[in-house]
């Protein structure tokens, strides 16, 4: 189908956080398409994998719609005074959000620039099962939690303290060990997760009691759907699932 003949798609709950964190940095302010940050977060969006590239036009998220998805956010904030622009339903629940957790928004939007960076898919699972929830609570929990867990100087004691107590890594629920794996590729590879739930436990310090060393499997399967098992629950699957199958 020619470009004249369709629309880009949606914008998805990762850009508008994306945009709405810039105009939040930017005093509440629409920025125009020339602004170098504009331009930036431009490249930034064209580089996500959200939108498959068959989708895109040849327009896809450039500075010109960027700018112009600034000024919807802009626009919708409390206190403006002009008239809207033609911003939907979901640029207003994530701005929402921004208002009511702005320091919490402002990481989950650099957990999220942190993933381009890292080559990592910024589009978190969809078919995870948010069991009633709207796909963007569910999205921002997930994402928030993934902020929380990438915590580096915690991260980096939980691992020294296991390394100064066993000498290597293994996951904590089925016992992988990338480097016994993969050798002195996977040496020192390990996941990171928060034992206890975003709900339960919220925002607040944490020590090294509150982190588990994971396999990428294990990790997957605790946030697969909720509600999120421990890991040792989830160990519990593990070997009710062995012993089933030696029955």
């Amino acid at each position: 189908m020619p470009d004249g003949a369709r629309r880009n798609p949606d914008w998805e709950w990762d850009e508008l956080v994306l945009a709405c964190d810039l105009v939040m940095r930017n005093g509440g302010h629409w920025l125009p398409a020339e602004n170098p940050q504009v331009i930036e977060l431009s490249e930034l969006l064209q580089r996500m994998t959200l939108h498959p590239r068959e989708v895109r036009r040849a327009d896809f998220r450039n500075p010109n719609g960027v700018g112009r998805k600034t000024a919807d956010i802009a626009t919708a904030l409390p206190g403006y005074a002009g008239r809207p622009t033609n911003g939907g339903r979901r640029d207003k629940e994530v701005i929402a959000k921004f208002l009511a957790e702005p320091d919490v928004m402002h990481s989950v939007a650099d957990s999220i620039r942190k993933s381009v960076a890292e080559g990592e898919p910024t589009d978190l699972p969809r078919e995870v099962g948010y069991d009633n929830e709207s796909e963007m609570e569910g999205r921002y929990l997930l994402r928030w939690h993934a902020y929380r867990e990438r915590s580096p100087v915690l991260r980096r004691k939980k691992i020294n303290s296991v390394l100064a107590q066993h000498g290597s890594l293994a996951c904590e629920t089925c016992g992988f060990d990338f480097g016994q794996t993969y050798g002195e590729r996977g040496r020192g590879f390990i996941e990171c997760h928060h034992v206890d739930s975003l709900r339960a436990g919220g925002e607040g310090p944490r020590t090294i009691r509150d982190l588990a060393l994971l396999c990428s499997n294990c990790h997957r399967m605790i946030h697969t759907k909720l509600p999120w098992p421990s890991p040792a629950q989830l160990r519990d699957i593990i070997h009710a699932q062995d012993e089933s199958q030696r029955s």
